[in-house]
């Protein structure tokens, strides 16, 4: 299985022959190259376009974080698996009123119900979530009548709104949710829905980026320019699943602490400790493997981002209805 690398230090990437090298003041140290699927960079890395050459024909997407841990950008290489009339059929879904609408219904239907799944999990555990569950059971009722995606962006909202007011229910004391903030994240728990979310993000570029879809052209979010808007439409599914799930277990199990952040800027970070534990933590749930109901074998969560990527082109290309992934556990 190729696997994601994570960069957590300033330095420099380098080229030298047929090997990638991350050099700094404590050394150089070898990238295996062929068992790379993406390269996520933090803090102030150098790269030049020897380097970029050598990745674009590789294949490999790198994606680059700031110090901290805001994601800025992706070096996305030149698309190698091009279908035009994908595209066209991709194009026509989004500017054709019904289909577009159909899409983007799916993946909040699907958002709404990975996050009852989460909330059920902790009901049985005794937790104070009934209320959320309530508001969010009619908010997802209410999907099949909107007919505008502003409206459908609207309902998205309230049920997002209704989980993360159930946070404080479900996490250990000292870890607050209060509202959500972003720009900049304001408390630890945005830190790390932020964080965790832009993480999330890129998985899903990276695994659109070795389908056919083309990753500008989305169905929910608006397609905008500079942004990979289908990747934001892919993520909504897999935020409960993955990145939820990964922030409740760090917390409850005190394997993330208040030492592992900064506010001292007015904002709320992970510092480089903190990165390395989410990371560590996110990069396992990506390996987690699960019996695929209908494929009958073990796949893993991040095969499951590109499975759901394969489900679009099918409705796109074979008009064979798409429905999105819902957790049965």
């Amino acid at each position: 299985m190729e696997k994601n690398y994570y960069i957590l230090k300033s330095g420099r990437l380098k080229r030298k022959q047929n090997t990638i090298y991350f050099e700094n003041a404590e050394g150089k140290k070898a990238i295996p190259i062929h068992d790379i699927n993406a390269i996520f960079a933090f803090g102030e890395i150098d790269v030049n376009s020897k380097l970029l050459v050598f990745l674009a024909k590789n294949k490999i997407a790198v994606h680059f974080f700031s110090y901290y841990g805001f994601y800025s950008g992706s070096f996305y290489p030149k698309e190698y698996l091009v279908s035009g009339f994908l595209v066209v059929k991709q194009v026509q879904h989004y500017l054709e009123k019904e289909k577009r609408i159909g899409l983007a219904k799916e993946f909040v239907k699907c958002a709404a119900y990975n996050i009852l799944q989460n909330l059920a999990y902790y009901n049985r555990q005794g937790k104070d979530v009934g209320d959320a569950i309530a508001k969010i059971t009619y908010e997802a009722q209410c999907i099949d009548s909107i007919q505008e995606i502003p409206e459908l962006m609207g309902i998205e909202g309230r049920i997002r709104n209704a989980y993360y007011q159930s946070f404080d229910r479900i996490l250990r004391p000292g870890f607050e949710f209060e509202k959500r903030t972003k720009r900049p994240p304001e408390n630890m728990i945005n830190c790390l829905v932020s964080f965790g979310n832009s993480l999330l993000y890129t998985i899903c570029l990276s695994e659109i980026y070795h389908t056919q879809l083309n990753a500008t052209v989305s169905f929910l979010h608006e397609p905008g320019e500079r942004r990979f808007s289908l990747s934001l439409d892919i993520s909504e599914i897999f935020k409960p699943i993955i990145v939820d799930r990964v922030i409740f277990n760090l917390i409850n199990n005190r394997l993330i602490k208040e030492e592992h952040f900064d506010d001292k800027l007015n904002f709320c970070h992970l510092n480089e400790a903190g990165r390395r534990i989410f990371i560590s933590e996110f990069d396992e749930k990506l390996k987690t493997t699960i019996k695929h109901k209908k494929l009958k074998r073990k796949v893993s969560y991040k095969t499951l981002i590109k499975l759901e990527c394969y489900k679009i082109i099918k409705h796109l290309i074979e008009g064979q209805k798409y429905e999105g992934f819902r957790m049965w556990w």
